[in-house]
């Protein structure tokens, strides 16, 4: 029997559909878990990086160099910046290297954001970067708002 590991690095057509579709009013926040490959992998980037392989970590380091300011144009902005590890409540052996939290005003504003060819081309670093990722948008509620 095989064991198959499911690596997320891009989101799926379908999942941008729905979560466009899903009418969030006003702003989102994009929690982002990241584990970081030993050596980044350039091999399916169009352009391909040539010389020294950066570490997964610090070809994402080079993404986030090239889209902090494409985040503030697009009216968003990092709320959270840390380090991961391990679950207190989850799977024992799983874990992610760095947790960012991006909250941007509205869909339309991450969309944008993501759509400009200047992301285009940093996203390739991110690429490179990962082993595996989750994004999961979060649309904002007070508690009395989640739980009522």
């Amino acid at each position: 029997m095989t064991n198959q590991i499911n690596r997320y690095i891009t989101p799926a057509p379908e999942n941008l559909g729905a979560f466009v579709q899903r009418g969030v009013a006003g702003a989102v926040t994009m929690l982002n878990l990241m584990r970081f490959r030993d050596v980044a992998d350039y091999s399916s980037a169009a352009t391909g990086e040539k010389g020294d392989q950066p570490s997964g970590s610090g070809a994402y380091s080079r993404y986030i160099s090239e889209t902090t300011q494409l985040i503030e144009d697009a009216g968003g902005e990092v709320i959270l910046s840390g380090e991961g590890g391990n679950f207190l409540i989850g799977p024992t052996d799983e874990k992610w290297d760095a947790v960012l939290v991006i909250r941007f005003p509205t869909v339309a504003a991450f969309v944008g954001f993501t759509s400009t060819q200047e992301y285009q081309n940093a996203a390739i670093h991110r690429s490179a970067a990962l082993e595996d990722s989750r994004i999961l948008p979060i649309e904002e509620r007070t508690v009395e708002e989640l739980f009522a």
